[in-house]
């Protein structure tokens, strides 16, 4: 192949070399110009964040509040339900008690009638 340009291999090196370094730099990142709007949309960001994490912690405490009142409603009925139980255990001791205390009065009767009958 002819040289039809008339360059020498040091000509063609540094043509290289100068090619190489130009594509290697359209890959290098470009220093960039800040935006203008860039603070603006950054505290946008930062103020719907937060209104997010308020929205959330608001959602929580009210399902604390909701869990907590059916902890309550919850533990209201079942001390209800002893108290319950336990009034009627009361009740039918008080029954037995009565009915036991009829018998050793009728017991006691019969015996003061015999006492009497045999005294006679």
């Amino acid at each position: 192949m002819r040289d039809l340009k008339q360059t020498g291999f040091n000509d063609r090196i540094t043509t290289q070399q100068e090619a190489k370094k130009a594509l290697l730099a359209k890959f290098k990142p470009k220093p960039a110009a800040p935006d203008p709007e860039f603070e603006k949309l950054a505290q946008k960001r930062a103020a719907e964040k937060e209104a997010l994490r308020q929205q959330h912690e608001l959602a929580k405490s009210e399902e604390r509040r909701e869990k907590a009142e059916k902890e309550a409603a919850r533990m209201a009925a079942e001390r209800e339900a002893e108290e319950a139980v336990d009034a009627e255990k009361r009740a039918a001791r008080k029954e037995r008690k009565a009915v036991s205390k009829e018998d050793q009065k009728a017991a006691r009767d019969a015996r003061y009638a015999a006492r009497k009958a045999r005294q006679r």
